[in-house]
Order: C-alpha cells, then sequence, then structure tokens
C-alpha cells in the first residue's frame, strides 16, 4: 500500500510539473499568444491588404497579401518576362524602348499609389526606373504596365515615384547630378556645373496618361528622397539632399563632410502657376513615351524631343533649403502635412521640421545665407523637435494616423516608435538584418490604416533554409494596432525590395478585371472567330491569324512556310471565363512563350531556321486534354514551290 501511495503521489506531482510546463510553454509560445491565428489564411479566404513591393534589381513590382505574407504575382514592368511573354511579344516590346535604344531591364525602387482627397484610391501605382530613368504607371485593374516615360536631363531616378495628394504629379528626383544638357567636360569640373533635374509629371485625372510638365534645374547635389506635403503643406513638394559637397570622387569621405545637408522644399504650385503663364525654357530632349492600348491590347513607342525647364531663379520664393542633419536618406510628411521628418543616416537624432515655422520663416525672411541663389532658411527656426538618440542610422518614417512616427535604422536593425509632438520613443523592436524602408498601408497619405508594418530587409542569413551564397531578402510583418508592436511574420521577397506601398483590399479587388470581352478586342489582326482564322505571306513575312480555347488551335497544321521566312503567329484567346488563360510555344523560337489572357491578343514572332516540320503547343495546363493542345509547322526550304495552306481537323 505505501509503495502504491507512493507511485500515486508521484505521477501526480509528475502531472502537476507536465501541466505547468505547458502553462508555461503555451503563455509564452507562438500558439499561446495566438501569433500563428493573426497571419493563418484558411483555404478559400483573401488577405485583408495588398502590398505592392519594388522588385529592386529584378526591374518588376510584386504582389503580396498582407498578413499571410504570400506573393500572388510578379508585374512585369522595366524587365522581360518570359512567364508571360512580356517585353517579348510584339505587342509589348515598344513598352522597353528608350532613348538609348531597347532597354530590357532596370532597377525599380519606390512604388506609389494614386490618390484623391489625399487618400488612396486604388486605380494605378507607379514605379521608378533608377537606372535607365523612367516612370511607369501599372493599372490596378489589370494589374498590368500601362505607360512608361522616360525621364530626361535625369541620371539614378531615385527619389521618386511619389504623388500629390490628387494625383496631379509624379515626381522624379536624381540621385546623380549630371551636365544639363550632357556634354562632354572633365568630371572634376563637377562643381558649379552640374546639374540636379526634378521633374514633375502631371497625371491625367481620367486615363492616367502621363506627360512631363516641367523640370527644375537644381544645384549639382545628389537628391536621394521625396515626398509630397500634404493637408496643409498641399502644393509643396520635399527632397532630400546629400552631397552638398558636391564632390565627385570617393563620396563615403568626401560626401560627409558638412554638418548639414538639405532637405530642399518646392513651390510646385507657384512653378506650376509661373508655366502655365509661359514661363521656363524649352529645351531640346530625346525621351521615350510608351503607352499601351488595352482596347488593341498593343502598347506604341513615341519619341519626344524637347521638355519646359524651370531655373529656380527665375521663380522667386518657389525654392527653400531646409539645413537637415545629416546626409539624409529619407524625407517623410505626417498625415496632417505639418511635419517634416529627415531621416540624417550619420545623424544622432532624428530630425522633425515643421511646416508652420517654415512658412514663419520665409515671410520674415530668416535665412542663413544662400546656395546657388536658393535661400538657406535658419535651422532653428524651422526646427518642431528631435527624437533623441533613437538609434543608429535613421533611413525611413511612416505614419499609423494615430499620431506615432515609426522608423527604420540601418546600422542598428530596428524599427522605432515615437510620438509626434512630444518626440518620446515609445518602443522599439529588432529586425533581421539591416533594415531598410518600412510600410504601413496608406503611411504615405492622409488616412493610414495603422493595423500592420512591415519592414524590409537587405540581409536573410539565418531567417530561411540556405540556398547558396546568395539568399532572396526579407520581410518581417508587424501588428502595430496595440500600444507595442508585436513581431507576426518572416517571409522572403524578391530581387531586393526598396519600398513599398500597400493598402486595404476592399479598395481595389472588387474592380479588377476577371478577362477581356472579345467584342471590345481591338488589335488589328484579331480572329474571334474560325472564319476569320487564316494564314497571310506578305513578302517574306507570314501572318498566322490564330485562334486558342480548350483544347486546341485554330488552325493546327500549317503548310507553305519556308527556312527565311518570319512568321508572325497573332494569337487570340478566344476564353470568356475568368482565370483561363492559355500559352503559346514553338520550337526553336530565340524570345519567350506566350501566356494570353482570356479574350487577349498576343503575337510572337518566329523565324524558321531549318527544314522539317516543327510542333507548337499550349505552355498553360488549362484542361484535362491540355497535352493534346498542339498543332505542327511544316517548313519547307527557301525556294520551295509549296503554297500555304492550313486546315483544323481534316
Amino acid at each position: 500500500m505505501k509503495n502504491k501511495f507512493k507511485l500515486s503521489i508521484g505521477l501526480m506531482v509528475a502531472a502537476l510539473a507536465f501541466t505547468s510546463c505547458n502553462n508555461s510553454s503555451s503563455s509564452k509560445g507562438a500558439l499561446g499568444s495566438s501569433i500563428a491565428e493573426k497571419v493563418y489564411i484558411a483555404p478559400g479566404e483573401h488577405d485583408s491588404h495588398y502590398a505592392f513591393l519594388s522588385g529592386g534589381y529584378s526591374g518588376n513590382l510584386l504582389v503580396y497579401g498582407l498578413p499571410s505574407g504570400r506573393m500572388f504575382k510578379e508585374i512585369p514592368v522595366f524587365s522581360q518576362f518570359p512567364t508571360n511573354g512580356y517585353g517579348y511579344s510584339e505587342e509589348t516590346k515598344p513598352m522597353l524602348e528608350t532613348s538609348y535604344g531597347f532597354i530590357p531591364w532596370d532597377d525599380s525602387h519606390h512604388p506609389d499609389i494614386s490618390q484623391t482627397n489625399g487618400e488612396l484610391d486604388g486605380r494605378w501605382i507607379f514605379i521608378n526606373g533608377n537606372n535607365t530613368p523612367r516612370i511607369a504607371r501599372i493599372s490596378l485593374t489589370t494589374f498590368e504596365t500601362e505607360e512608361i516615360i522616360e525621364v530626361p536631363n535625369s541620371a539614378g531616378n531615385h527619389s521618386s515615384s511619389f504623388i500629390t495628394e490628387n494625383t496631379e504629379y509624379v515626381v522624379a528626383g536624381t540621385r546623380f547630378s549630371v551636365p544639363v544638357p550632357q556634354r562632354d567636360m572633365p568630371i572634376n569640373e563637377y562643381k558649379g556645373n552640374f546639374k540636379g533635374a526634378l521633374s514633375f509629371i502631371s497625371v491625367d485625372p481620367d486615363h492616367g496618361h502621363m506627360d512631363i510638365k516641367f523640370q527644375v534645374l537644381m544645384p549639382g547635389f545628389n537628391y536621394d528622397l521625396s515626398h509630397p506635403g500634404r493637408g496643409k503643406s498641399h502644393g509643396w513638394f520635399f527632397f532630400t539632399t546629400y552631397n552638398t559637397e558636391e564632390a565627385n570622387s570617393l563620396l563615403e569621405v568626401n560626401a560627409s563632410q558638412n554638418d548639414k545637408d538639405f532637405i530642399a522644399a518646392i513651390n510646385w504650385k507657384k512653378i506650376e502657376e509661373y508655366v502655365n503663364n509661359g514661363g521656363g525654357t524649352m529645351m531640346p530632349a530625346n525621351y521615350a513615351h510608351n503607352l499601351y492600348d488595352e482596347a488593341t491590347h498593343t502598347g506604341t513607342s513615341t519619341m519626344k524631343k524637347e521638355v519646359r525647364v524651370v531655373n529656380p531663379s527665375e521663380v522667386p520664393g518657389a525654392v527653400y533649403f531646409l539645413p537637415t542633419p545629416k546626409s539624409p536618406h529619407g524625407v517623410d510628411v505626417d498625415p496632417s502635412g505639418e511635419y517634416i521628418v529627415g531621416n540624417g543616416k550619420l545623424s544622432a537624432n532624428l530630425t522633425v521640421h515643421s511646416f508652420t515655422k517654415m512658412l514663419d520663416a520665409i515671410e520674415k525672411e530668416r535665412f542663413d545665407g544662400e546656395a546657388y541663389g536658393i535661400p538657406i532658411l535658419n535651422f532653428e527656426d524651422i526646427l518642431a523637435g528631435s527624437v533623441e538618440q533613437a538609434g543608429l542610422g535613421p533611413l525611413h518614417t511612416e505614419f499609423d494616423g494615430q499620431g506615432n512616427g515609426y522608423t527604420t535604422f540601418f546600422i542598428s536593425s530596428e524599427v522605432v516608435k515615437w510620438k509626434l509632438g512630444t518626440w518620446e520613443v515609445l518602443d522599439r523592436k529588432p529586425t533581421y538584418y539591416s533594415v531598410g524602408h518600412l510600410t504601413i498601408p496608406g503611411g504615405n497619405s492622409r488616412k493610414p490604416f495603422g493595423k500592420y508594418m512591415f519592414a524590409m530587409n537587405k540581409i536573410t542569413k539565418d531567417r530561411y533554409l540556405p540556398v547558396g551564397p546568395e539568399m532572396e531578402h526579407s520581410a518581417q510583418l508587424y501588428d502595430i494596432s496595440g500600444d507595442k508592436m508585436e513581431l507576426l511574420l518572416d517571409f522572403p521577397t524578391h530581387g531586393e525590395p526598396h519600398y513599398a506601398a500597400a493598402i486595404p483590399a476592399e479598395i481595389i479587388k472588387g474592380n479588377s478585371k476577371k478577362f477581356y470581352k472579345l467584342a471590345e478586342n481591338e488589335h488589328p489582326r484579331k480572329a474571334t472567330t474560325g472564319a476569320e482564322t487564316k494564314v497571310v505571306r506578305e513578302g517574306k513575312n507570314v501572318h498566322v491569324y490564330m485562334t486558342m480555347i480548350r483544347s486546341h488551335f485554330n488552325p493546327d497544321n500549317i503548310e507553305g512556310v519556308k527556312v527565311g521566312d518570319k512568321v508572325f503567329f497573332h494569337v487570340t484567346n478566344l476564353e470568356q471565363d475568368f482565370d483561363v488563360p492559355h500559352g503559346f510555344a514553338v520550337i526553336g523560337a530565340n524570345n519567350a512563350e506566350l501566356l494570353i489572357g482570356p479574350g487577349q491578343t498576343r503575337t510572337l514572332t518566329w523565324e524558321p531556321k531549318q527544314v522539317g516540320v516543327w510542333p507548337f503547343y499550349c505552355t498553360d495546363f488549362c484542361s484535362a486534354l491540355h497535352q493534346e493542345m498542339q498543332g505542327y509547322v511544316r517548313v519547307s526550304p527557301a525556294d520551295s514551290d509549296i503554297e500555304l495552306s492550313w486546315s483544323l481537323g481534316e
């Protein structure tokens, strides 16, 4: 009995210990804190937010869901994209034309969503090409690139693309100042001779079509990032500068000498009025304007030959410099438009300027000298406050709409939450590792949606399974709905995202196009019925008017093609159902396959080099008879007299 009693007591103690251990574990673990539940999206359910991340050196734009962190789509913008044939099809090749010729790559950095009255409206998203200066507009109905405009007189189109609060303008700054106009000159004569062009690109309110309204030719500093004024500061735009030393070599030393660089404040309303009254000078320029027509499913490229430039000295009171310590990267404006945050990479503190004080200093001419004729405001007169010793290497700030700012610190690898007005640090959370930008849905607008924040990190190291010496980059999602930030999720990102824009899904998803109506297809070489299918020879060019539908091509047998011909397959997808694309590929094509949306027409060019019978097929699994969706092209010798013929089911 004693042994049984001791055994019972032992089992009870063990059970209590086990229960206690379990309670401790569940209260501290992920399941106990319900973190997993906060990011879990059940099968068939949808994320609450879209997030659009720049693809960095992929040249594209990535679409993610929040809070799941799942990637839904990669939208090709500045890069050829074999997944769907963008930049390879005859219809989309013009989108990648520039004054330098066909450029099938770029470095995309900063997306920004269109706004109405300072609030995200979900019509378009804009993104910059940094390497070959360009701005693109993507439709958030079709999630396709609709327009790309090249930016002349610019180099390193970094401080873009950011838009004014009614999408009047999308703005593009220049990171690398250059001679304007370009010419052969010694590099060591940089100082005083190089210029930084700040481009204001108007946006048509109905169609979104872009046009360069004017460029402000600024001193030859490096213009790093920018943001528009909003609310009370609407009508102004703010650009950070570094290298106010105007160094041209070893910038890590020579561009870090000054205790303060500048935020350039541009009164674009004043300059707009000046330009509308005939001000400015038309300068010869050569730049491409590429526009995609949804009705014809075709892009066109037009070369433009001049641009209007404005010297700041021509418009007194339009441009001022705000001294800001030290080598600032981001400049960010809070939802009210009062506070202008300068994120000085080499500064111990986070500097915040007051828009109201700025106007007062301008009115009272409280200047601390000038640079190239542009007044420099007195630092103490415009300072709203400083967030003291917040972290190391501040880069970028966004806002939650509850009076709080969130700033990334690259060197100390953290996000810091602080209070507008009191400038006190409220919370800090580590990131993994070397964080760049962060995004709060609507955080760059008058109406932030402050539930989530995610940080985009440059180094991944131990966060994911190793895949060789280079890892995909990392994003980390935080819940910011409470007093303290809570890390919810790591998810990998493609390319090198620099910045992102996010928006509640309900603003966009109901407007998403499901398919293209065949009745509205105005492609000049479409075939929307079997009677319209044909093969036509025009000299050595052979045009195939082809249809596709589950699960055959029409025609599926073609003869009479010769070595040396150029064959254009104009393929129309006859499906009128959501999410039923078809693919098209032919052996020996030296470009890419096509992915053709329902109701859409795309053209693949094929130049047969060898005699034979060559298959073509559907690349996108579309039905149980997908494997049967194929055809043949007979290629005869160049001197053959075989006539063109085509057939289906014979």
